[in-house]
Order: C-alpha cells, then sequence, then structure tokens
C-alpha cells in the first residue's frame, strides 16, 4: 500500500463515470425545493432553535457566574455548560461557517462568530473543515480531522502498530474528552501558524484574522477563567476544576458525533495513488467513508445540529440541517438507484458499538 503521508501533492478524484450520481441527486433535491417554493436555508424552526441554544448557553453562563448557587450546583451547570457549547457549535456555528444558514453573507458571518464563544477560531475552521476535511475525508495524511491522537490512536491500517494501541477501544474515549480544551487553549495556535492543513497551503493569513485570533482567544479566557476567579466565592483551583469539567463534556460530545460518521465499521479510508489521484468520484468517495446515526431520532437531529445525517452534509454542505430530513430519502434512493453505498447505523448506541469495534480492530497489529 502506498503511505499517504509521503505524498506532498494534491488529492484528485478521477472517476467521471460515477459522477452521474451527484448530478442526479442534486438536480432531485434541488427540484423539491423549487417545488415546494422553500429556501434550502434556515425556516422558522431553525431561527428558534438558534435562539434556544444561545439562550440556554447564555443562562447557563449567567446562573454560575452569579455566585448565587453552592459549588456542586455550580459544577453540575459547568458540565451542562460544556453540553451546550457543544450544541452551539453544531446547531449555530457549524451552518453558518458553512454559508447555509442564510442567503444573506453577512448573517452567516455574525452567526460564524458564535464559535468565539465556545474558544474556537470560525476562520480557522472555515479551512480545516470546509476545505480540507470535507474535500479529502478519511483520507490519511490530508484530513488531519482523523488525526485524533497521533501515536496513541491509530485510525489508518497504513499506520505502524504501537503496543499500547492494543487498549485504545478503552482509552480513546478519554482523549474525546480532551478534544475541546486542546482546540481552545492549543490547536487552533497550532493549525494558525502551520505552512500546510494537510496538504492545503495555510500561510498569507489577512491581518486582521492575526488580531481576531487572539482577541477573541482573549476574551474567552477571561470570561471563563479570569472572571470567575474575581466573582466567585470559590478557590481557583475549583474554578479550573470547573472549566476542566466542562470542557471534558463539551469535547466528549464533539468526539463522539464526528467519529460516529466517519469512523465506523462501513466507512473507508482511501489511500492516494502515487500520482496523488483517488480513483472514484468526490461525491462516490464521500458515501464510501460517511455513516449516518440514529437518522429517525428527533432527539438527535436536534441537540446534533443535523449531524447525524453526515451524508446529507457532507453532500450539500451549504443547505441548511433543518432540511435533512425531508432531503435524506431523496439521497438515499439515488445511491441505491446507483447501486451506491449508504451507511447507517439505526440508534446512537449501534453506531457506538460499530466504533468500538472498529477502534478495537485497528487497534489490533497486523
Amino acid at each position: 500500500m502506498v503511505d499517504a503521508r509521503s505524498l506532498t501533492r494534491s488529492v484528485k478524484f478521477t472517476n467521471p463515470q460515477r459522477s452521474l450520481f451527484f448530478a442526479t441527486a442534486r438536480q432531485r433535491v434541488d427540484a423539491y425545493f423549487a417545488r415546494r417554493g422553500v429556501s434550502p436555508h434556515a425556516n422558522g424552526a431553525m431561527w428558534g432553535k438558534t435562539v434556544f441554544f444561545l439562550t440556554a448557553y447564555a443562562a447557563i453562563y449567567a446562573l454560575i457566574i452569579s455566585n448565587l448557587l453552592s459549588i456542586w450546583p455550580m459544577f453540575g451547570l459547568a458540565i451542562m455548560l460544556g453540553f451546550f457549547a457543544a450544541f452551539v457549535g453544531f446547531n449555530v456555528s457549524h451552518d453558518a461557517i458553512h454559508g447555509a444558514f442564510s442567503g444573506q453573507g453577512w448573517v452567516n458571518r455574525l452567526l460564524s462568530n458564535t464559535f468565539n464563544l465556545v474558544g474556537a477560531n470560525p476562520y480557522l475552521w472555515k479551512t480545516t473543515h470546509n476545505v480540507v476535511h470535507h474535500t479529502y475525508t478519511n483520507i490519511p495524511g490530508h484530513d488531519e480531522d482523523i488525526e485524533v491522537a497521533p501515536g496513541l490512536v491509530r485510525l489508518d491500517a497504513d499506520e505502524p502498530h504501537r503496543p499500547w494501541q492494543r487498549f485504545q477501544h478503552v482509552y480513546a474515549f478519554l482523549l474525546y474528552g480532551l478534544a475541546s480544551l486542546s482546540w481552545v487553549l492549543r490547536k487552533d495556535y497550532l493549525k494558525f501558524f502551520k505552512k500546510k492543513i494537510g496538504q492545503h497551503d495555510n500561510t498569507n493569513h489577512p491581518r486582521s484574522e492575526y488580531v481576531k485570533l487572539f482577541l477573541y482567544k482573549g476574551i474567552y479566557y477571561v470570561a471563563f477563567l479570569a472572571l470567575p476567579m474575581l466573582v466567585l466565592t470559590v478557590a481557583w483551583w475549583q474554578v479550573l476544576l470547573g472549566f476542566l469539567a466542562m470542557h471534558l463534556a463539551e469535547g466528549l460530545v464533539i468526539g463522539l458525533v464526528f467519529q460516529l460518521a466517519h469512523v465506523v465499521e462501513g466507512t473507508s479510508f482511501p489511500v492516494p495513488t502515487q500520482t496523488g489521484t483517488i480513483e472514484e468520484a468526490w461525491a462516490v468517495h464521500q458515501l464510501q467513508t460517511t455513516a449516518n446515526f440514529a437518522p429517525q431520532s428527533q432527539l438527535a437531529t436536534f441537540f446534533c445540529g443535523g449531524l447525524n445525517r453526515q451524508i446529507e452534509h457532507h453532500l450539500f454542505p451549504q443547505v441548511c440541517h433543518i432540511h435533512y430530513p425531508a432531503i435524506a430519502q431523496i439521497v438515499k434512493e439515488t445511491a441505491l438507484e446507483f447501486k451506491l453505498p449508504y451507511l447507517e447505523n439505526p440508534s446512537f448506541l449501534s453506531a457506538l458499538t460499530s466504533h468500538y469495534r472498529l477502534l478495537k480492530q485497528l487497534g489490533q497489529p497486523v
């Protein structure tokens, strides 16, 4: 097998015969919106979700910072704040950064800034997620989203095996909990100053983005660390424990939602050829590397921002997630019509079990 990490060229998808699937699916999805006179962007329900999640996030933070509660209720609220930070990212920031929330660019840019509320940088996410992950999904050496903890978690069968990875199906879940903390304190800075993200050029940032990176990070640290230490009648180390608990909750939710969509049984991790090509059409590649979970669960759809329907999201990232249930049947029927895979786990638990089994499998020596 070719080691993708040795490649320095961009990946190209080269199977025009299979591109008819996406052309057909896109035509049918466009026709769905046209027939009903419905915008593919946010509707009233989506705006309602946005108000709900932003209000809940602000209210939980206000309750904590009010200093009206004892230590254990505050600790519980810190964990809840972590969950809602993830929900704000899934339901509001994610759609806005993709340009899916509104047909008006300024609305998307405004709501993209909600990512700063949870300590993440929207400008950098647009590159790492919208461009790199959505183009090179599950391609080792290109999609950095599958490099969860290099050397600790092995998600690439061609990666050298290390003895401790026999137990990755146990400790990986603990590492997922650290994802948010790493993102807020370390990852954004490292990614911002890397020359390449995957094989994507990451130089020549606008000067304003340097200012925004440090300004909004600073505001976040003040709001979630300095201010609590100043106003709460608890010890500084208790504030740090609350901050850690919040991020462990947030990181676990973010990590699981991503992993259950791309790292379950049946998803592939294709390696480019020596010439840097994936001998498949891009849209078919998305079907092969992505899976839905709990697609019929209204609860999962509400809280995950539609990311339990990752197939629809990857094929139509500029369609607001509120419409995924409606277009899912179109996408599924078209995939089956073209005899292509359409991977689904019927529940969150079945997807989690599948992810666990795959981690265990990839943790064994070849």
